[in-house]
Parts: structure tokens; C-alpha cells; sequence
């Protein structure tokens, strides 16, 4: 949960907001009350997907599968907004950690609280079959343990039996490890792989690992297909139950009301004590007031106009006609996304303009003007690495950045199963919207990438009147570190910098327009005293990293966005 943002619309339809949630794939998830003062869960659609009629289809379906299902194990749908944009849905709001979240915190959980979360889960999944509705996207992620017992969310991807399924750009739907292999063999999802996710599940809060190992999506799906689930050193019964929900064939797995049976629980889940302990896990509600629509709060639908004396002053129109129209807008929370856009924040841009001076205004020396942990604008931190938005003056007296190089090691490390970066960068005050693309030739729509191509884009979202220069440099590095001659080599702790594309200034041109990198063509890395090529994808298929790194020289960067992609074999 995080506290709201000053850009953050003060209202959505008549709920007040509190705080940020969280993001999913379709867009941003609010804290909010209702008028009468009920805690609601607000989902608010991505503006940039609101055009692609599919996205609109499955949000539109996710909230007709909330409001149809009444389950004990379900939120209700509150409200909704799904005729025009901005499209979103309430429900009621279930306070707790998600599975996957208190099982990375505490570890695997006993053998008895998992028979008594086996249990609830199943009844939960019963009494949503019972609507003629499978979840289709049953995971750890998707389990919140609530005081009241667990409760399923997102229901984007289920569906009702006998309806058309949306494509999934040829991809099974689900998530690799708890996708049925008949589903990932291309057969139809019913009620018998969402017990399969549910095995898969239990398996993974019993034993704390995966139910299928880790790895690139593909080798991970294999292993479903074809390999049993880890239950090493599971209970007997236990892993027995596991066993038999994970069935290869969907014909040999028990019934939800069987699973219940063979649980045999005798006491209710909300009285064991560690499924009790697990609550401490989940987050306080903020007891802050709620803020009205005034002066200082933004209309929902509308972009944010920044005020005389805020942060950000505005700015003079710049020479070529550039506007600020919402530059300071808020942002979802940072989504990794391959194939897709995602939208980062950026560091504030140090208060100067293109010419370095500084802007006029009463806050040319307030928290615009200041870098992470207090730093100034000339960009100099404690360590001497620069802060993450200097001004023009800051700038390296070499010149502008061409070709970054290692100075540190680099900690950025792309985790293809909880698809985010293991040293994700923090976010700052006074952030901009910031947009990444990374496509690989899988999911390229267009079929304009070859096999073993990755594009790599990245622009402002919104127009940013006279802004210093602010060069970003893309870095992508493969899981193992390479030698000199650009192969792998046996180390998986990879801490080089990485393969990098000459660094560029954002504000080049128009901002709004993408500026792409695309691997491996445009991408090589200084091993040795030497420029050493990219290599392809297929050397090193697996998790591969991509980093934007704000520079201000070639020795003096910092990642600002940390994302990356699953190689896969790759073909040609």
C-alpha cells in the first residue's frame, strides 16, 4: 500500500480515495471509501489500453464474473463504470497478504494449516463452478488471506463454460507453474485445471518453492506437461492430495467436494494460529481524512495542471512550441511488461532548463530542485556517483554520454517467474511519466521483428516544457556473465553492466515520440578495453535483463527503470 500522490484524482465516481494499492495488468488498483464509508477496492482500466476493444472485452467480463459470482470467497462488486472511459470497478475491499506474499515472508507453511487452506480454497473454487465460472488464473498471487478466511480476486481472464475466449496472442491463458498442461496443450480451461491450480498451489505454500521449478516460461511449462510436482518432503497425505489435484490427465483428478473430503479438517482455518500470524503480514488501512475535490486535487478523467508555488513551477512555452500539459501526472505503479507499454516515473529534472539556469519561481530551490536522499542540483551525492536527476552543469566535462561504462557492479537482476527485477529502483519525489515497450519477436503484433530481436522503446508520455538534457542509455544483459569474446561463460551471478545501446537525450526531438534500441544490432558492451557484440538471444536463453540508466557521462549513470523479458529457445 502506498500514500496517495497530489496528481492522484481525489475521487473515483462517488468513492474518495485513501491509497495505492497496487497495480495488475489492466491498470491501477485504489484504497477508497464508499459515501457511506465502506472500504471499497477501486480498479481503474490503463488509459492506454482503453482503445484495444479486447483489454475493454476482458475488463468488461471481469466485472460481469464479480458481479455475478455471490460467493463467501469472493469481493462483491460494489460499482462500476464500464459504458466510456475511464473505466473501472469497486468491490469490497478484504484486508490481508496474498499467499505468495506471506509464503516468500515466513516460508513454507505446516502441513495442518495447509489441509484447513487446501479445504477453504477448495469450497471457495466450488462456489464459484457453481456459477458455471472457471477463475482460469488460480495462483498464490491471486489468494488473499483475509481475517475471515481466503478470498479469490482478479477475474480477468475467467470466464464462463461455453463462452468464446478472447485470444491470448497464441499464448495459453494462466501463469506458467499453474497452468493445467491440457490448457497449455491447447485444450479448453474448465473446472478441472483450476484444480490443478490449486495443487500447484498448495504445493508451493508447503513446500515454499514452485511447484515446477524455476526458469524461463517455456521450460517451466515443460516440466507441467511432463514432469511430477515437487512435494519433496511433504506430509504423506499431503503431498498424496497434491498429487492427485496435479494429474496429468484431467480426467484422474478429484472433485472440489472430494479435496474437501480427504482434508479432513476438524477445526476452522480462521482459529489456526498461523494462518492468524499471517495477518500481521497485511497492511494497515491509512486513518488519514479523505481529501475533497478542491484547489489541490485533480478531477478523474482530466489530466493534473501544475499550480503557481507548487513543486514544479510552471514554464515558460519553450522555442519550438512545446507545452507542459501534464508532465508531473500521475503514474501506475511500475509494471513490467513485455510486449505491451509500461509506465515507470522518472527523477525530477533538477528544476533547470535546457540552458542549465535555473527556473524562476518560488521553487526553484524546493524538492524539485533536490535528488534522492537530500542530494542537490549539481547532482553530487554522498558516494559521488551523481544523483538521478543533476542539472546541465553537472554534466561530466568530457561531454555527453555515448557509450556507458562499468564503474560498480550491477545488482539489476530480471526475475522471469515474479516477472520484476530483483533491485527494482525506488520511486522519488517529483516523478514524470515515463514509458517503456519491451518487445520481443513472439510478441510482436506487427511481425516486423526476426527471430531473436528485441525492440526496446521508451518516451515521455506528456510534453515537458524547457527541460535540461537528460540522456538515457538501454542496457540488456543475459543471466551469465561473458568473456571477452562475448560468450557465456559458467557464471549465473551476472554483475557486468551489461550490453548497451549508445545513450540519447530524452528531450531530443519531440519527447512524445518513441525512441527505440533494438537488440542485438544496436547493442555491445566494453570488456577489456574492447567494444564486444551482443549476442543472440539463443545463447542464453532464459531471464534477460533490460535497464534504463539515466547517465550524465559515461562512467557516471543510474538505473532508473529496471524491467526485462524471457528468451525462450529461439528460433533461426
Amino acid at each position: 500500500m502506498e500514500p496517495l500522490r497530489d496528481v492522484d484524482p481525489a475521487c473515483i465516481g462517488a468513492h474518495a480515495l485513501l491509497a495505492r494499492l497496487g497495480a495488475g495488468g489492466m491498470g491501477q488498483v485504489y484504497l477508497a471509501r464508499s459515501p457511506g464509508g465502506r472500504l471499497v477496492a477501486v480498479k481503474v482500466i490503463r488509459d492506454e489500453i482503453t482503445g484495444h476493444p479486447e483489454a475493454l472485452a476482458r475488463f468488461r467480463r471481469e466485472a460481469e464474473t464479480v458481479r455475478a459470482v455471490r460467493s463467501a470467497y469472493t469481493a462483491n462488486l460494489i460499482d462500476a463504470s464500464l459504458a466510456a472511459a475511464p473505466f473501472w470497478l469497486a468491490t469490497e475491499y478484504v484486508a490481508g497478504p496474498t499467499l505468495a506474499h506471506a509464503v516468500a515472508q515466513r516460508g513454507a507453511l505446516p502441513a495442518d494449516t495447509c489441509r484447513r487452506l487446501f479445504a477453504a480454497l477448495a469450497e471457495g473454487l466450488a462456489s464459484v463452478h457453481a456459477y458455471g465460472v472457471t477463475h482460469r488464473d488460480f495462483k498464490p498471487q491471486n489468494v488473499i488471506l483475509g481475517a475471515q478466511g481466503p478470498q479469490l480476486i482478479d477475474f480477468g481472464i475467467a470466464r464462463g463454460i461455453g463462452e468464446t475466449a478472447l485470444t491470448q496472442d497464441g499464448q495459453a491463458p494462466g501463469t506458467p507453474g499453474y497452468t493445467a498442461p491440457e490448457v497449455l496443450l491447447g485444450a479448453e480451461a474448465g473446472p478441472a485445471a483450476d484444480v490443478f491450480a490449486l495443487g500447484a498451489s498448495m504445493a508451493y505454500a508447503a513446500t515454499g518453492r514452485p511447484p515446477f521449478g524455476t526458469g524461463v516460461a517455456a521450460t517451466v511449462s515443460y516440466r507441467a506437461v511432463h514432469e511430477p510436482v515437487d512435494v519433496a518432503a511433504v506430509e504423506p497425505g499431503l503431498a498424496a492430495l497434491i498429487q492427485a489435484c496435479t494429474a496429468k490427465d484431467p480426467a484422474a483428478r478429484p472433485e472440489l467436494s472430494e479435496v474437501v473430503a480427504r482434508c479432513a479438517v476438524r477445526d476452522a482455518l480462521v482459529d489456526d494460529p498461523v494462518y492468524v500470524g499471517l495477518g500481521a503480514l497485511g497492511e494497515a488501512v491509512p486513518l488519514h481524512e479523505m481529501r475533497t475535490q478542491g484547489p489541490g486535487a485533480v478531477p478523474y478523467g482530466y489530466p493534473p495542471t501544475v499550480h503557481a508555488g507548487a513543486a514544479v513551477p510552471p514554464a515558460a512555452p519553450a522555442a519550438r512550441g512545446r507545452r507542459r500539459v501534464a508532465g508531473w501526472a500521475a503514474a501506475g505503479v511500475a509494471l513490467a511488461v513485455v510486449g505491451g507499454v509500461a509506465l515507470w516515473q522518472l527523477p525530477p529534472d533538477g528544476g533547470g532548463g535546457r540552458d542549465g539556469k535555473a527556473a524562476a519561481g518560488p521553487s526553484a530551490q524546493g524538492p524539485a530542485a533536490q535528488g534522492p536522499s537530500g542530494q542537490g542540483p549539481s547532482g553530487q551525492g554522498p558516494s559521488g556517483q551523481g544523483s538521478a536527476a543533476p542539472s546541465a552543469a553537472a554534466q561530466s566535462p568530457a561531454g555527453p554520454p555515448v557509450y556507458i561504462r562499468q564503474t560498480a557492479p550491477n545488482l539489476d537482476d530480471y526475475n522471469p517467474i515474479l516477472r520484476q527485477c530483483h533491485n527494482p529502483v525506488g520511486e522519488e519525489p517529483g516523478l514524470a511519466n515515463f514509458q517503456t515497450a519491451v518487445t520481443t519477436a513472439e510478441s510482436d503484433h506487427l511481425k516486423q521483428l526476426e527471430p531473436g530481436q528485441v525492440r526496446i522503446g521508451y518516451r515521455l508520455k506528456y510534453e515537458l516544457a524547457d527541460a535540461p538534457p537528460y540522456y538515457v542509455a538501454v542496457v540488456v544483459k543475459p543471466q551469465h556473465e561473458v568473456d571477452a569474446s562475448g560468450r557465456s561463460t559458467e557464471v549465473t551471478e551476472n554483475r557486468q553492466l551489461g550490453f548497451t545501446a549508445r545513450a540519447r537525450d530524452l528531450y531530443e526531438g519531440d519527447e512524445t515520440e518513441w525512441k527505440y534500441a533494438l537488440y542485438p544490432d544496436d547493442f555491445s558492451m566494453e570488456l577489456d578495453g574492447k567494444r564486444v557484440p551482443a549476442p543472440p538471444l539463443a545463447q542464453d536463453p532464459g531471464g534477460w535483463t533490460v535497464v534504463f540508466r539515466h547517465a550524465v557521462s559515461d562512467t557516471q549513470h543510474k538505473s532508473v527503470v529496471c524491467d526485462g523479458f524471457d528468451s525462450g529457445p529461439q528460433k533461426g
